[in-house]
């Protein structure tokens, strides 16, 4: 009898031990769930996270599985899963651009800063002139970047171009440039060195008016370009539907021009590809561009010391499967000035612009967001901005805020008139339209930022995006918060 009721005790300990075990670890999750909802987390990243803090641990994981599966059924996220699991549809590619020329007055300020002079200047009769088409001498790409040198400029006929395109650049102060238009190269299967239609590792390289299209490698990592060493400028080029659309080295004495020029459809779906994908370079400017519709990854991931991103868009748009809209991993000094930033609504990730998530490995680590019109269509998630590791400066002026989230900052935060608005005060938000309607609210006003917030650099826009990759010139000071200053009509 003793026996049997010290048996009966030990079971009643043992199943209040079991329950308050329970009980606490209940405890634990729903405080992890709750801290991270506050921070602007979807309900599908949570739960991904606590799978991950449960792994290893068979009793939990036995406990916690059901439990995790009923949320994610009552969150509709086996809905989510269902269209994560879709083919990520690409459309026809866009029409082929014609000729850029080169800018001039006051358009050309906005980009010289950044140039050395002689790529400013047009190929003359001192340039040896190698010319690519089906009725020119030199029919083949690959056969003209053999026979190019130091100082010569390849020029390409405008058209289609199937087969033998790939090729390796390794030359100084060369030009290569679609001519009458752009020319248009299509990978099909074919890849320079196993990495990109084109493997750049020269001097200084301009590439102008060329499409870069559908690359794919063994390693699921092919690129339109390829960048490993040098300093390249390119301009009026697309990048569609290749694994990456531009990859670099980490050659950190080399530079990044990018101007004009559009990046959509990138991606192998793993999360690891990007629109844009730059290593520890000494420095990247990208200027009037448009980014859009990645495959999981980024539509821009930045290593760079320096970043300049000035009056692009960057906006993902319906069908776009984006995680970040910008990705500064490691810090680094970043200007960003002047952009249209959209999150869309089958985002892979809440965040909109993730800064230091690796850890802050530049000299300087230091963010400026001024005058950006920041957009997240994700319902019920969402930051704008995320830099959870300390040690770094933030300077925020004069943005547009509109959708769920806000600015999750460990420390060192500074903003001043960042504008929370609603979807009324701009034109056609659905179509990525964010002129602002008048008569526009006395709230909606600019303020001028201070000098000392940014020692050495304009805050100031000095241009607005326009559609699809151009820029217009302000002629007056900036009106208005956010990085549109004309109206709606």
């Amino acid at each position: 009898m003793a026996k049997r009721r010290s048996n009966r005790y030990r079971y009643k300990k043992t199943k209040l031990i079991l329950l308050g075990t329970s009980f606490l670890v209940l405890m634990g999750v729903g405080g992890i769930f709750v801290e991270y909802r506050a921070s602007g987390y979807s309900v599908a990243e949570i739960l991904n996270y606590l799978d991950r803090r449960v792994e290893g641990h068979p009793r939990l994981e036995k406990w916690t599985a059901p439990v995790f599966a009923r949320i994610r059924a009552w969150d509709g996220e086996s809905e989510f899963q269902a269209q994560a699991a879709q083919p990520f549809l690409i459309p026809p590619p866009p029409p082929r651009w014609g000729e850029v020329p080169l800018k001039g007055g006051e358009e050309r300020a906005l980009i010289e800063p950044y140039l050395p002079g002689g790529w400013l200047i047009p190929p003359s009769s001192v340039h040896r002139i190698l010319h690519v088409g089906p009725a020119e001498p030199i029919k083949s790409i690959s056969v003209a970047a053999s026979m190019a040198q130091d100082g010569d400029v390849v020029q390409i006929d405008a058209g289609d171009y199937h087969g033998d395109v790939v090729a390796s650049w390794g030359q100084k102060d060369l030009l290569i440039q679609g001519v009458g238009g752009n020319a248009r190269l299509f990978a099909d299967g074919r890849s320079a060195e196993g990495k990109a239609l084109w493997v750049v590792r020269g001097g200084r390289i301009r590439i102008e008016n060329i499409d870069f299209m559908n690359t794919q490698v063994s390693d699921r990592n092919g690129a339109g370009i390829r960048f490993e060493k040098g300093d390249l400028w390119v301009r009026n080029c697309l990048f569609f539907a290749n694994e990456n659309g531009l990859l670099t080295s980490d050659e950190e004495n080399s530079s990044l021009v990018i101007e004009n020029s559009e990046f959509a459809y990138n991606g192998a779906g793993d999360g690891f590809s990007h629109d844009l994908y730059v290593g520890k370079l000494k420095s990247l400017v990208v200027l009037a561009s448009y980014f859009h519709h990645a495959n999981v990854g980024h539509l821009f991931k930045s290593r760079a010391i320096r970043n300049d991103i000035l009056y692009n868009r960057l906006t993902d748009e319906m069908g776009g499967r984006a995680s970040y809209e910008l990705d500064f991993p490691n810090g680094g000094t970043a200007l960003v000035l002047g952009n249209i930033i959209q999150q869309g609504t089958d985002t892979e990730n809440s965040t909109v612009i993730s800064y230091g998530e690796e850890g802050m490995s530049g000299p300087d680590n230091v963010l400026y967001l001024a005058s950006n019109t920041l957009v997240n269509d994700k319902e019920g998630a969402g930051a704008f901005l995320r830099v959870p590791k300390a040690g770094a400066r933030v300077v925020s002026v004069n943005n547009l805020l509109v959708g769920y989230g806000e600015y999750h900052v460990s420390a060192g935060l500074v903003s001043s008139n960042d504008l929370k608005v609603d979807w009324q005060v701009f034109y056609r938000p659905l179509r990525q339209d964010y002129r602002l309607e008048g008569p526009v609210g006395e709230r909606l006003h600019y303020e001028t930022p201070s000098a000392l917030l940014a020692p050495g650099l304009d805050l100031i826009p000095r241009a607005e995006p326009v559609v699809p990759r151009q820029v217009s010139v302000l002629r007056r000071s900036p009106v208005y918060p956010g990085a549109l200053q004309i109206l709606a009509p």
